[in-house]
């Protein structure tokens, strides 16, 4: 069976999630389908759930950026959330921070085939990420580390009164709670989880969002 055979079937949510997107949205997830593993972006076995826990479980979140806003997605990787957040949003301006050399390559590969005009891939840590500092409207992450060391690479490139808004799993108010300190040195207000998606897709999604400084 190949790698296409084994991707799941399109969630009927998925049309409506990506709009006028979804064109973009399906070619993305058959691609990386078909080259993930081979390029070490995703698991052998993500294949027959990447729509339902990794594409959809991005695009929930879309609707929580800001219009017209400038916004940083750390540690990209193969594009969870940030080519998803991009396709499924135009109108937001998307940095996709990620440090390894391969996965910089497929993330330009992926904005030049999909037309992404909205993206721009920086290669660095996030705690390199110096020209980006204070300069985001918010910042995401998925999949990346626990909240207690992820705050520290992400809330000093938000603008004050920005947003932070990470994507986490089932231990999400478990992290907000190890991460007291770095809350506290950080200046983050407003902390909290939010699970969103429910009653739209099959695996809602956890969000922790807090306002910066």
């Amino acid at each position: 069976m190949s790698a296409l055979d084994a991707l799941e079937p399109e969630p009927a949510e998925a049309a409506a999630l990506f709009g006028e997107g979804f064109a973009r949205a399906r070619a993305f997830a058959r691609t990386l389908a078909e080259h993930g593993e081979e390029r070490g972006l995703i698991g052998p076995q993500e294949v027959p759930r990447l729509w339902s826990r990794h594409i959809l479980n991005s695009a929930v979140a879309a609707p929580l950026f800001p219009a017209g806003g400038r916004v940083g997605d750390v540690g990209s990787g193969a594009g969870l959330p940030g080519i998803v957040l991009a396709i499924a949003r135009p109108d937001v301006q998307w940095v996709l921070i990620e440090p390894m050399e391969r996965r910089t390559i497929w993330l330009n590969e992926q904005v030049d085939a999909l037309g992404l005009e909205n993206v721009v891939v920086e290669r660095a840590r996030a705690e390199e990420s110096g020209r980006y500092e204070g300069m985001l409207d918010a910042v995401t992450a998925r999949a990346v580390s626990a909240l207690r060391t992820l705050i520290p690479w992400t809330a000093p490139l938000v603008r004050d009164g920005g947003e932070l808004i990470l994507l986490k799993g089932q231990n999400a108010s478990a992290e907000v709670g190890a991460a007291a300190k770095a809350i506290r040195k950080y200046k983050l207000s407003d902390v909290r989880v939010e699970v969103i998606g429910e009653g739209v897709v099959s695996e809602p999604t956890r969000v922790v969002r807090a306002t910066v400084r």
